[in-house]
């Protein structure tokens, strides 16, 4: 498969982002396929300048918004004027019709703003009292968060959630890649050195050619069987929604796609659970009280599940 301008993509998030090759691999995932990504982590270690470097490498239109307590729907959305030559009103759009979005710290702002976003994640649309907007392709939605323990943030809600197709956490860099990054820093902070590789046209025929790619039913059969097992297992009070087995389904196929093959292996989709369904999962009381994590629950539950042994 010629997946040439993805790893084009992917070898300019590396000039900005040093030492986390894994995590940007996921990131690219999640645009092939045609997903939402919010990245969970402390502050200051890259995931704004990350985004940046995303939109520029891909020459697609970008806004960000700093997400505040005061935030407003209208200031994302966009907001009616009234005219008063013409006695009407015209809409201004918000920085949502943008092909990338940055909603950055999403959970320092209330509830009545984080759900403004609901319909453009689902649908790709956004509907006002004035008509009714189609979103232009690609459009993606990268969220960060700080992490619940900091004060003034509002817990995003599941239905929220459940809208991202996964939840990442870049991480503190080891300490030859820190040294690496102090060296470099005026380097990596200047994205003008970061040129665009893939246009819109080439991002829209890879994610048109990651949907295309060959899915054997005993994959689609061992999905399922994940998604079901999360819905059965003792510590988990909440398991996961059909939208979850989808959107492992598309993962799977876009790292496939990235790995230069045209059919999703096992492989595929047990790398990608962690990240695609842990954010989804709620623990039971039990579970909570005993200490457990959720990314140990989802690995004993990929334990238990049968893995095919030959797909292609």
């Amino acid at each position: 498969m010629n997946n040439r301008k993805a790893l084009d993509i992917l070898e300019n998030l590396k000039k900005v982002i040093i030492g986390k090759d894994d995590v940007l691999e996921k990131v690219l995932i999640a645009i092939l396929a045609r997903g939402h990504l919010l990245i969970e982590d402390v502050p200051g270690v890259g995931k704004t300048t990350l985004v940046k470097a995303l939109a520029r490498s891909m020459d697609l239109s970008y806004k960000r918004v700093q997400f505040t307590p005061d935030l407003m729907p209208s200031d994302i959305i966009g907001v009616s004027i009234y005219d008063k030559d013409t006695g009407t009103f015209s809409f201004k759009k918000g920085a949502i019709f943008n092909q990338i979005f940055l909603a950055d710290e999403i959970n320092r702002t209330s509830p009545k703003t984080q759900s403004s976003l609901l319909q453009a994640m689902e649908e790709g649309e956004v509907s006002t009292e004035e008509g009714h907007y189609v979103l232009e392709k690609p459009f993606m939605v990268l969220a960060t968060q700080n992490p619940l323990e900091y004060q003034g943030t509002f817990p995003l809600p599941e239905a929220q959630l459940d809208r991202f197709l996964m939840r990442l956490s870049l991480g503190y860099p080891g300490k030859s890649y820190e040294i690496e990054i102090l060296k470099n820093y005026q380097s990596i902070k200047n994205l003008n050195l970061i040129e665009p590789v893939a246009s819109n046209d080439d991002i829209l025929e890879m994610q048109s050619r990651v949907d295309d790619l060959t899915v054997h039913d005993d994959i689609m059969d061992y999905i399922v069987g994940i998604s079901n097992a999360t819905r059965n297992y003792k510590d988990l009070q909440l398991g996961v929604s059909p939208r979850a087995s989808i959107d492992l389904l598309k993962a799977a196929k876009a790292r496939a796609f990235l790995s230069g093959r045209d059919y999703v292996i096992p492989d595929d989709v047990k790398s990608m659970a962690a990240s695609v369904l842990g954010h989804r999962l709620i623990l039971s009381p039990e579970a909570k009280i005993e200490k457990r994590n959720t990314e140990d629950v989802l690995s004993r539950v990929l334990n238990s599940v049968f893995v095919p042994v030959k797909i292609k």
